[in-house]
C-alpha cells in the first residue's frame, strides 16, 4: 500500500512540475506581446520613462489614431498588399511543391536520389545568398516595385517539397494502387486520391508559407520602392524616425501586424501539429 501511495505522490509531483514549467514558458512567450500591447496605449513620455510600467498610467489611443488616419502611413493599403501577396504566394507554393513532392515520393525516374538530395541540400543554404540573384532575375522580368516580386520567387521552396514528400511517403500505397486498377492515370490519382488525403499537410504548408511571406522584411525592402506598394513590415519600418523614436506608434503598428498572425495560428494549430507528426512517420 505504501508503494502505491508513493507512486501516486510522485506522479502528482511530476505533473505539478510539468505545469510549473509550462506556466513559466507561457509567461516568457506572452510577456513581450503583453508589453507591446501595453506600450501601444501609452503616451510618448510614459513609454520612455523609467522604471518601465506594464500597465499604462493613462490609457491613450493617439498612436492608433495617427497610424490609421495619417496620409503618410497608409496602413490599410500595406495590410491589403501583405494579404494579397501572402495568399497568392502560399497558394503558388502549395501548388508547385505538391507536384514536385509527389514526383519525388512516388514516381521512379533516373537520378531521383540525386535530385532529392540536391533539393534537400538547398534547405541548408542561407537565404541571403539568393538576394542578389533573385534581384537580378526580378529586374530582368520587370517585376521590381510590384507584388509579383514578392509572390513568385519563393514559389519553389525546398522546405515545402521536403515536407510534403515526407507526408506523401506516409500515405498507404493501397489507395493509389486501387485507383490504378480502376484505370486512373498519375494525374487523376494525384488530384483525386493523394491531395484529398493530404489536406492537413497542404493546409499546414499554406499557413507556414503565408506567415513567412507576411513577416518578411528584408526582401520587400529590396524590391519595393513606392510607399503605395509596400507590404506591412516594410511600411511599418518607415515609422522609425532618424532622430527620435515614437515607441507607442511603432508598438501600435506591431500590434496591427501581429493580430492576423496570431488568429491564423490559433485556427490552424491543430492541423499543423497533426501534419508535422504524420510527415515524420517514414521516409
Amino acid at each position: 500500500m505504501a508503494v502505491v501511495h508513493s507512486s501516486g505522490r510522485s506522479r502528482v509531483v511530476r505533473r505539478g512540475g510539468l505545469w510549473v514549467v509550462l506556466l513559466a514558458l507561457t509567461v516568457v512567450f506572452l510577456a513581450p506581446l503583453l508589453f507591446m500591447l501595453s506600450t501601444s496605449f501609452k503616451g510618448t513620455e510614459e513609454a520612455t520613462t523609467l522604471p518601465i510600467s506594464w500597465i499604462p498610467r493613462q490609457v491613450e489611443g493617439s498612436a492608433y489614431s495617427t497610424l490609421l488616419r495619417s496620409v503618410n502611413t497608409p496602413v490599410f493599403r500595406w495590410f491589403g498588399n501583405s494579404l494579397v501577396a501572402g495568399l497568392a504566394n502560399s497558394a503558388l507554393i502549395v501548388a508547385v511543391d505538391a507536384a514536385a513532392a509527389y514526383a519525388l515520393a512516388r514516381m521512379q525516374f533516373r537520378g531521383k536520389k540525386v535530385v532529392t538530395a540536391l533539393v534537400i541540400g538547398t534547405i541548408f543554404v542561407p537565404g541571403f545568398v539568393f538576394l542578389v540573384p533573385n534581384f537580378l532575375i526580378v529586374g530582368k522580368l520587370g517585376w521590381l516595385d510590384s507584388l509579383a516580386a514578392i509572390i513568385v520567387p519563393s514559389a519553389g521552396g525546398a522546405f515545402g517539397v521536403f515536407f510534403l514528400r515526407q507526408f506523401f511517403l506516409s500515405l498507404p500505397k493501397e489507395f493509389e494502387e486501387s485507383a490504378a486498377l480502376d484505370g486512373a492515370g498519375p494525374w487523376q490519382t494525384f488530384f483525386r486520391i493523394v491531395l484529398p488525403n493530404s489536406r492537413p499537410a497542404l493546409a499546414t504548408l499554406g499557413v507556414l508559407s503565408f506567415l513567412t511571406n507576411w513577416n518578411d522584411f528584408l526582401w520587400p525592402v529590396y524590391v519595393l520602392f513606392s510607399p503605395k506598394h509596400l507590404t506591412l513590415p516594410a511600411g511599418l519600418s518607415t515609422l522609425q524616425g532618424a532622430a527620435t523614436t515614437n515607441y507607442p506608434l511603432i508598438m501600435a503598428g506591431a500590434v496591427v501586424a501581429s493580430v492576423p498572425v496570431l488568429v491564423l495560428f490559433v485556427i490552424a494549430q491543430r492541423q499543423i501539429v497533426e501534419s508535422v507528426a504524420q510527415s515524420g512517420v517514414k521516409g
